[in-house]
């Protein structure tokens, strides 16, 4: 038998004067519990000062992006393409859409490490508010109006304190841009339930089991939906399609509209979710390849082999010789990333691919501190549902949230690609939403009789259980702190038993204040770390290293999407030094790229040390993409638009024609630049600590 949990209305209020619209802003509703518009501003001046406090300190972050961001700054081409340099010879290996955001804040207020990460504090910011409105606007069936205020600002304040988001905020990925966009998707299907449903009176006359009113058209919601997933497409391509897959499915059960209705809504959404998703790429694809730059990391120069292979079934799979999704060239980048994952004792630097990936070293302490609260709440709440109605609106939402969770989670923990820390960033919402929902609803089942009363000190007590075994993995850090979300945990489990027999509502209190520090103590612990330490742009972490995976990585081997790499970053590549860069733009004489280099981690640091002038990354982040052939390179050179290369530090696979035919080719027919010219010595033979490079080179004149 299932049980259903009923609420009852707060006692009637005297009805309270209308407010304008900048009160309404401020104070929220005069319907709103007077604590709940404040409680709201706090959670949100809180993600601002976590997500952006001395934010300049992380200077560039991921500079393979931030070159990106810097040339689209210099060229429209550049930004339209996101070409990582101002010539538009190669893309990175992202779509635009993130980089165009930073990119029209660069073009505004000059490019600078605040005008590019600003953009992205803002948007985590702006994904904390957003879970909040979806889940108050959805909850209250459930948790009823008082409750869902509730549940919603724990979802709020759940997300806000998610270590690995604060991370990723602070950085220049696009991640923090695919989950807003991911929770704004989920915020509009739940919108376009609530307004398909409150169209129509309840038998009883009542407007809604919320007692509120859906605004919008529930088609407009859904079109808004698919958007915001299409743009998400935009960001990060396959990643941002892993949670779709639910909001179909708990549209087709919840709408409140004839079966026939809810296929020919999710027909148009689906229309509009391929315009918006296949809009960029087929543009680019069916420009001439003459005409614009190399799609980098695809194996044949179009977007959609990187959308379906590096950027695609590549990441699931891990198939491909070299890249992710196939493609030529032996060794190259994907070899660095495994060996690197593994000199760790794990299989990549996400760690090893299983059901324990989330809660093994790499991971734990950045996403899974309330996966456990959220896993329990996610089936208690839809047993506290129990038989209502099928379009009851808190049982639409728990859906919505569970099945984005168990998406994420499974792709997540079974990827046989290189899986990063923060694309468990995308995992946040979900966990956030769920842990505020269950939290509610527990809390109120408890304050009843029977077994219900059980649920919410075990939830407690698993949840602080975890915390204490992730924090006892770095005993020295802050060794006090297991201890106290141990005893708190003890004191927020046992307090209430004993205040249900006493009658003392105190002990209802301290076990409410010890239940929020065994649940949040150990995620604000880390959470709060990045603002006192530079964040390492490709990889970037909060909280102490726990060992294995990437974290003997911090500062050395590269990641894939363009990560920070050997000498710079991302990729193979060689390093050049601030002298002959100066002698570089000295001697530039008109060419249109000061320089070309191997891999895109010079080329990265070239652009940014330049302040975005043109450099060629032959070879694109991997060292292995197709470009430029040695004949594209011969013409370049014959037209004078580049004069001179910079050889060595060939990687493991080459780039055009092979490392060895273009070093060759330069070697016989350039001249070799002494390194007296320019008062210091380029980069090559043995690599030392922080340069690339395997083999003997150094910088040639051209033509």
């Amino acid at each position: 038998m299932t049980t259903q949990l009923t609420t009852t209305g707060p006692a009637a209020e005297p009805e309270r004067r209308s407010r304008g619209r900048f009160k309404r802003l401020v104070l929220g509703r005069p319907s709103d519990p007077r604590w709940a518009r404040p409680a709201l501003w706090s959670v949100l001046v809180l993600a601002a000062v976590l997500y952006s406090w001395d934010l300049s300190r992380n200077g560039d972050a991921n500079a393979f992006y931030a070159a990106a961001v810097l040339s689209g700054t210099e060229s429209w081409k550049a930004f339209f393409y996101g070409s990582l340099d101002a010539a538009s010879f190669i893309t990175v290996d992202k779509p635009p859409f993130a980089f165009w955001v930073m990119g029209i804040s660069a073009r505004v207020f000059g490019f600078s490490s605040w005008s590019l990460l600003a953009p992205q504090a803002a948007e985590g910011v702006a994904a904390v508010a957003v879970v909040y409105a979806a889940v108050r606007r959805s909850a209250a069936s459930l948790t009823g109006e008082r409750g869902a205020h509730v549940a919603a600002l724990i979802a709020a304040l759940a997300l806000t304190l998610t270590p690995m988001v604060v991370a990723i905020d602070r950085d220049d990925n696009p991640d923090t841009m695919l989950t807003l966009l991911l929770t704004l998707g989920g915020w509009a299907l739940l919108e376009s339930l609530r307004a398909g449903r409150d169209r129509r009176k309840e038998p009883d006359g009542s407007a809604g089991q919320d007692g509120s009113q859906g605004r919008g058209h529930p088609l407009a919601w859904l079109t808004l939906s698919a958007v915001a997933f299409g743009l998400a497409f935009n960001t990060k391509m396959l990643e941002g399609f892993i949670a779709l897959p639910a909001l179909p499915i708990v549209y087709l059960f919840a709408a409140d509209v004839r079966l026939r209705t809810r296929i020919g809504r999710l027909a148009v959404a689906g229309g509009v979710l391929a315009v918006i998703s296949l809009s960029w790429m087929t543009i680019v694809d069916l420009i001439p390849k003459t005409s614009r730059p190399y799609v980098g990391s695809s194996t044949n120069d179009t977007v959609w082999n990187l959308a379906v292979g590096y950027n695609g079934f590549g990441r699931i799979t891990g198939g491909g010789a070299g890249t992710f999704g196939g493609g030529t060239g032996g060794g190259g980048f994907s070899d660095l990333a495994h060996r690197a994952g593994t000199a760790g004792g794990a299989g990549g630097f996400g760690g090893q691919a299983g059901v324990g990936r989330m809660f093994a070293s790499t991971l734990g302490g950045q996403i899974s501190w309330l996966i456990p609260f959220a896993a329990i709440a996610l089936i208690g709440s839809l047993l506290l549902i129990g038989r209502r109605r099928r379009t009851d609106l808190a049982r639409a939402s728990v859906l919505l949230w569970g099945g984005w969770l168990v998406l994420e989670f499974v792709v997540l923990s079974f990827q046989q690609g290189t899986q990063h820390p923060y694309y468990t960033s995308a995992m946040a919402p979900p966990i956030a939403a769920l842990t505020g929902i269950g939290a509610v609803a527990f809390y109120q089942a408890y304050r009843r009789s029977g077994w219900w009363s059980l649920v919410l000190p075990a939830a407690i007590a698993v949840t602080g259980g975890w915390a204490f075994v992730l924090l006892r993995r770095t005993p020295a850090w802050n060794p006090w702190l297991a201890w106290t979300v141990a005893g708190a945990t003890a004191v927020a489990v046992l307090a209430p038993a004993l205040g249900r027999r006493r009658g003392h509502r105190r002990l209802f209190a301290v076990a409410g204040v010890t239940g929020l520090i065994a649940v949040f103590a150990g995620p604000a612990a880390y959470a709060v770390t990045p603002l006192a330490q530079t964040t390492q742009g490709s990889n970037p972490l909060a909280g102490p290293t726990a060992g294995g995976g990437f974290g003997g990585f911090a500062g050395g081997l590269p990641g894939a999407d363009g990560r920070a790499g050997i000498g710079g970053a991302g990729g193979p590549g060689g390093t050049a030094s601030t002298q002959m860069i100066s002698y570089l733009e000295a001697h530039r004489d008109g060419a249109t790229w000061l320089v070309a280099v191997q891999g895109s981690s010079a080329a990265a640091s070239i652009i940014l040390a330049t302040g975005g002038i043109p450099v060629m990354a032959m070879g694109g982040f991997r060292g292995t993409d197709a470009a430029p052939t040695l004949a594209q390179l011969e013409q370049y050179v014959k037209q004078g638009k580049l004069h001179y290369v910079l050889a060595g530090g060939r990687g493991e696979g080459g780039f055009g024609g092979g490392a060895g035919t273009v070093t060759s080719w330069v070697e016989q027919n350039c001249t070799a630049v002494p390194a007296s010219a320019y008062g210091a010595a380029a980069s090559g033979g043995a690599a030392a600590p922080g340069e690339a490079g395997t083999g003997a080179g150094g910088l040639y004149h051209c033509g």
